[in-house]
Order: structure tokens, then sequence, then C-alpha cells
């Protein structure tokens, strides 16, 4: 979920249909065969929960069907809606759900902090269709093509910089890939180094603020949405800095990784050039200085620093544009999609909150407390553990709904094991984007798959899927050591936060 619009993406309007079929009889065969299979289990779980069950089963039941509505490819709002309610009616009867949807709707969203999502929201879809990716990927090269794999790393920085003003990993990754990798093809890069550098150039997207995920993650926690931001910042330039030092790495000992002369940059560059491509992209300091510095300060609240950010965004949207055109059209487009994006992003919190309360009454979230303390794992054990499920999980989700299913359950645990939930924000997040990357789903992958099918691309070259998958194989390890330092250094997350008055 990973764009300034993903959540809206994941919660939209999706028919109930079979898996697309592709070409060949048995192919769709195995399709309907599939899709039979998933009717049956989710008519077989709606049945078992109105059975004589104690209400633990009842609980697993209702989890099954949303996964099963999940792989149906149901809306992730409406997965955790209709077996949270039927839950609440099969374990409290009538009355509970009647109160539920009577006071749920409102009390979920109608909150003061949650009022920041549709600011950062339009401020990441106007500074999108503001033009700024290309003026900050040649600053990006300019400034860091002297090192090793100058290009990738000038890729990486560039997509560091996209995420303070789009908090999008797939559109930084995308609009990037565009630029970056027949630049790098044509400079003699390996196509998988090239392909790495674009797809980790967007992980940071969902960690340095805006993110909708950490503003989602800290409505279903229920902690203030500015600390929960600022969380996000210690781990996303972590992520940048160890992401950078990879390509680096593998542009000295690969060889011919990286192309002649280990993939440096041999463009003369001035330094009167240099301080005038900073001059093109003032609007992203702007921005951070105005988010992070505006919280980390008090002069404002999250609620106003995204305010204050959305203004700015509509004062550059309207610079930028003001020779080309459309300044007024993409205004209009940015509100339209901040509407549509907010709306599916309440509907998220509604069915969160319905799927929290069903878990809490069947005991779910306490039993699985009581099962992690009969293990006697202590905090490392049960982060580690933690890695290993969220790997698995992220294999077949994206990173909403393995949000959504695990943060009510685990709540509890956390808490027991005295795990700042600010911190299990960043942590859960970043997971999630590795979600994204990871083959057998790989948004992420999939989506530079697509870009590269251009022949403007892939300059003429076959890129098949194994590539991308291979390139995203490569960052990996890296991926592991940030989850690593992230658990044995959790300051890096919460020095911000706990050092801020942000709320």
């Amino acid at each position: 979920m990973t764009t300034a619009a993903a959540p809206a993406e994941n919660a939209g309007t999706r028919p109930l249909t079979p898996p697309p079929a592709g070409p060949g009889r048995k192919h769709l065969l195995r399709s309907w065969s599939v899709f039979g299979v998933l009717v049956v289990v989710l008519l077989a779980t709606a049945a078992a929960m109105f059975m004589p069950l104690k209400p633990q089963a009842i609980g697993c039941a209702a989890l099954v069907m949303m996964l099963t509505l999940l792989l149906l490819r149901l809306p992730v709002a409406l997965t955790m809606i209709i077996p949270s309610f039927a839950g609440l009616y099969a374990l409290r009867g009538e009355k509970t759900v009647a109160s539920a949807l009577s006071s749920l709707p409102y009390h979920q969203v109608a909150s003061w902090t949650l009022s920041v999502v549709p600011m950062f929201v339009l401020m990441g879809l106007l500074m999108w269709r503001s033009g700024l990716t290309a003026a900050l990927y040649a600053v990006a090269r300019h400034w860091l093509g002297w090192l090793p794999g100058g290009l990738a790393v000038g890729t990486n920085v560039a997509g560091a910089g996209l995420a303070t003003v789009s908090g999008s990993t797939t559109g930084t990754a995308y609009a990037l890939g565009r630029i970056g990798i027949p630049e790098m093809l044509k400079a003699g890069y390996d196509r998988r180094l090239a392909l790495g550098a674009v797809m980790v150039a967007g992980l940071p997207g969902q960690l340095i603020p805006p993110s909708i995920l950490l503003v989602l993650y800290a409505g279903i926690a229920e902690v203030p949405v500015g600390k929960q931001l600022l969380a996000g910042i210690g781990p996303g330039i972590l992520v940048a800095i160890l992401f950078t030092l990879a390509i680096v790495v593998y542009s000295v000992f690969g060889k011919d990784l990286a192309g002649p002369n280990r993939g440096r940059s041999t463009e003369s560059v001035s330094w009167k050039e240099k301080i005038t491509g900073l001059g093109q992209v003032w609007p992203i300091p702007v921005l951070i200085l105005v988010i992070v510095g505006g919280m980390l300060s008090g002069v404002f609240t999250a609620t106003e620093a995204g305010a204050a950010a959305a203004l700015c965004s509509v004062g550059v949207l309207l610079l930028w544009k003001r020779k080309t055109g459309g300044a007024m059209r993409a205004l209009a487009d940015g509100a339209v999609g901040t509407v549509s994006t907010v709306g599916a992003v309440f509907l998220l919190l509604l069915g969160v909150e319905a799927l929290s309360r069903m878990m809490t009454l069947s005991g779910i979230s306490n039993g699985f407390a009581d099962l992690i303390a009969g293990w006697e794992l202590g905090r490392i054990e049960f982060l580690l553990l933690m890695v290993v499920v969220y790997l698995v999980l992220g294999a077949f989700m994206d990173p909403l709904p393995m949000m959504v299913l695990t943060v009510p359950i685990l709540i509890p645990t956390l808490e027991s094991l005295d795990i700042s939930l600010l911190w299990f924000g960043a942590f859960t997040v970043f997971m999630g984007e590795l979600a994204i990357l990871s083959p057998p789903v790989g948004v992420l992958a999939m989506v530079i798959h697509s870009i590269t099918k251009d022949p403007e691309v892939n300059l003429g070259r076959n890129i098949p899927l194994k590539d991308v998958f291979v390139a995203a194989l490569w960052f990996l390890p890296m991926a592991v050591a940030v989850v690593l330092i992230l658990i044995f250094f959790p300051e890096i997350s919460t020095f911000l936060p706990d050092n801020s008055s942000a709320g």
C-alpha cells in the first residue's frame, strides 16, 4: 500500500471474481478451481462461526474468513468489516452489533489527530504532480556521481528525498525507474543492479514523513500521530544509508556490475551547476523544515504541520506549473484524489476497530499474549520470531493487510514485553515494505517489471521478471541487517519522539 493514494487502491471497490486467467485452458481451469476452493472455505468458516464453539474458535474462524476474503480480492476494509461483525454477532448477539454500528463509524474517525490524514495526502498528491522528480534525480546524480556506482547511489538518495514529499514507495520507484533505469543501462550497469537500485530507492517511502501507513498504525495502536511520524525518520535514514552502502560495495567488488570505472560518473559538473541544481529542488528542504522541524520544536502539532505543508504544496504546484500550465487541473485532481483516499482510509480504520473488538471479545488477543508469556520469550527472541512471521506473511500479503491482521493481536504482548509501540510501528511498516519487494507477490517488483517493458526504459533489451526478483534478493541481506540494527538499537527510532513535544 504504498503510493499516497494506495489506501484507496486497497480499500476501493474490487469485484469478487476469480483471478484473471492466462493463456491456456488448463490455466483457466486451475484459476476457477482455486476460486471454487476459496468460496467453499468462505462458506465453511461462515457456518462454523454460528456453531456452539468456544469464543477463541469463533475468533479463529473469523480470521480465516478474513484471509479468504483477501485472497478473493475483496477490498481490504470489507475483508475486516464482514468477518468482524459476523464474529461480534456470533459472540454477543444482535445488540452488540447494533451498538457497534451506531457508534463506531463516528467515534473511530471523529478524531482531531486523524485530521492530519487529508493534509498529508493532499500534500503528497500535489507535490507528485508538480514534477520535482527529474530535477531531484539530476541533483543527486551531480553531487554523488563521483562515488562508485554513482548513478545508482544518486537514484537511491533521490528516492529518499522524494519520500519526504510523497509518502510513496511504488510511486517513487515508478518515477525514478523511468528516469534512472535507462540512464544506468546506457552507462553500462548490469541490469540487475540498475533494477535493484530503483526498487530499494522507494523503501524509505513509508518511513519518512508523511506516511499514511504510520498514521494508520497510530490509529490502530492509539499512539500520538506526531510522535509516530517522528519515529519513522531514524529508520528511514538508516535504510537509505545502508542501501547506498550496499550499492557502493557491489560496484567496487562486483565484476563489471557498475560498468566502466566502477560506475563513477565521467560527467564534468561545475560547482555553479551543482548549486543551481540545489536551487531547483528548494521545496523539499522547505517541506522537511515545516513538517519535521515544526513537530520536533513543538511549534506545530502533527495536524498543523500537515496543514502548513499542504498549503506550501499548493504554492509549489502553482509556481512549477506557471510555465507549462495545467496548475488548476492538477489542483482539482489532487483534491478529488484526496477525498477518495481519505474516505478509504477512514473506512479501513472502522474495519480495524471492529476487528480489534471482535478479537478482544473472543479472547484471541489475550490468549496470544498468554501463549508468548508461557514460552518465556524475551524482547529480542520475540522480535526475531516476528521477523520470520512477517517475512512469511510478506510473501503472500501486502503491507496493509499484514498490519491490520497482526497489530491488534500483538498489542497486549508488546506491552507485556515493554516494547515501545512507537518503535514497533516503524518496525511493522518496514517489514511491510519488504513485503512489496519480495516474491512471489512482490507488488513493487511487478511495478518495476511493467516499467521495463517500455522500449524507452529497457533500451531494446529483454528484462525478464526473474531478473527483477534476483535484483530484489541481492538487497534482501541488507534489509535484514536494517531490521537487526533496529531491534538491537531501538533508540534509532525512539530518540526523536522521546525528545519532542509532538502530539
